[in-house]
């Protein structure tokens, strides 16, 4: 059947009131737009009016933003530089040697008792560990290197297994790295670093030539690619040799290896450090109440050692913005009181005009607003310019999160917004007919 004629007037009455609503619902938001604009016109008018005053004021803002954001990206920089240099053992890599992370000098002596890292218990894991991929272990010291009248100091010296290149993920620039059959017959061949190769090797080709270590020669078989540095230490001043010819020649009674255990996924590292360390106690034969005596680093432990250390020196650029921040919004404050004194008969003018005490009060708290965001703006401006110098002048890294942006332009309108309500409140409390007869 056929929609009738009661149905269709039936179903006008219900049609007009959502339509009626959406109207208003439109007119509103069309009125708060314009107050809200009109609202920052009159704010910004404000602020150009009295330029000088306006920048003084915003001192206090501009030095808590630039403070702010400096630090993040002195923090966030160095945060990067030490997961992509330091922290970075390889792909799915822990270490496990003998003292771990060691943070005070009492730990140290203890640590000092514990027992060596052994070959066996290397051997034991490589054969053991179903959650390990491959281990590699390392032994190491410092010498001079010589070539030739040539003389290098101080050069790190070990004696790595062959797959030490895959663990760790060293890139070799030319040559080949050390090889399994290198470490079974004990050869006395080596794989340096470019620190070596621009003293020693500048304009002639390394491969194949022999360089002295103490009292012994090796033959270069390959060169490692550029590392760079880390906290001001070259990484490139090396000689890798096989692990079993450093035992025969630099060995001692003392020696401790260092193992890099890599598991088969990221998500297991957790679960094969955790065997490792069952594996460790129980032929160590350690109580099951008894404290590790050895060491398990992942990139984590390291990171949350750095994290701990630079958390202090982000605690003191909290307390300084917010002594800045407090400074600059009482003095936003000042300055607003001042401006509702100095406008006064204007004031008057708006309410006998028509506006209400909500309008008066969103003036006054969005000039307020606009003023400190302004001086955010300028401080993290600022802080680019600082942060741009100082990567130019320095080796600081330095990096700037965008996250230390919008967190500091928060801050600084949320100090502008708490600052203005007393102000506002202030103003929108004149009485209408007071205030005209007040002198312009």
């Amino acid at each position: 059947m056929g929609v009738t004629p009661l149905d269709s007037f039936g179903a006008i009455p219900r049609e007009i009131p959502s339509a009626a609503r959406a109207a208003g619902k439109l007119g509103r938001f069309r009125s708060a737009a314009v107050t809200i604009g009109e609202t920052l016109r009159i704010s910004l008018d404000a602020l150009r009016t009295h330029k000088l005053r306006s920048f003084l004021t915003l001192l206090g803002v501009i030095l808590a933003v630039t403070t702010l954001v400096a630090v993040m990206s002195v923090v966030a920089g160095l945060n990067f530089y030490v997961a992509d240099r330091i922290a970075n053992l390889g792909a799915n890599v822990y270490v496990l040697n003998r003292f771990g992370i060691i943070t005070s000098e009492d730990a140290w002596v203890k640590a000092q008792k514990r027992p060596l890292v052994t070959r066996e218990e290397f051997d034991k894991l490589q054969t053991g560990m179903r959650t390990a991929n491959q281990i590699a272990a390392l032994l190491g010291t410092n010498t001079e290197v010589r070539y030739g009248n040539d003389l290098l100091e101080n050069v790190s010296f070990y004696g790595v297994t062959s797959n030490f290149s895959e663990v760790r993920s060293f890139n070799v620039g030319a040559g080949r790295f050390i090889t399994a059959s290198d470490q079974e017959h004990r050869s006395p061949v080596c794989f340096i670093g470019t620190d070596l190769v621009k003293k020693f090797f500048s304009n002639v080709d390394p491969i194949g030539k022999t360089i002295r270590a103490g009292t012994h020669s090796y033959e270069i078989v390959g060169v490692s690619a550029v590392i760079g540095s880390a906290l001001g230490q070259s990484q490139d001043n090396f000689v890798f040799i096989p692990l079993e010819t450093f035992s025969k020649e630099w060995g001692t009674q003392r020696d401790s290896l260092v193992l890099f255990v890599q598991a088969h996924n990221a998500e297991i590292m957790s679960a094969s450090e955790d065997e490792a360390r069952m594996l460790l106690r129980a032929w160590r034969h350690i109580p099951w109440d008894g404290p590790d005596n050895f060491g398990i680093i992942g990139s984590d432990s390291i990171m949350g050692l750095w994290q701990s250390l630079t958390s202090n020196l982000f605690t003191v650029a909290v307390g300084l913005t917010a002594v800045f921040l407090v400074v600059g919004g009482i003095v936003i404050m000042n300055i607003m009181l001042a401006s509702v004194t100095e406008r006064t008969r204007e004031i008057g003018l708006r309410r006998s005009l028509g506006a209400r005490k909500k309008h008066i009060v969103l003036q006054f708290v969005t000039e307020s607003a606009v003023l400190a965001a302004t001086g955010g703006l300028i401080g993290i401006i600022l802080a680019y310019l600082v942060v741009a110098v100082a990567r130019a002048l320095t080796s600081i890294p330095m990096r700037t999160p965008i996250n230390a942006v919008i967190l500091s332009l928060a801050v600084s309108t949320s100090v502008g917004l708490f600052f203005g309500i007393y102000p506002a409140m202030r103003a929108a409390k004149l009485d209408p007919i007071e205030a005209l007869r007040a002198e312009g």
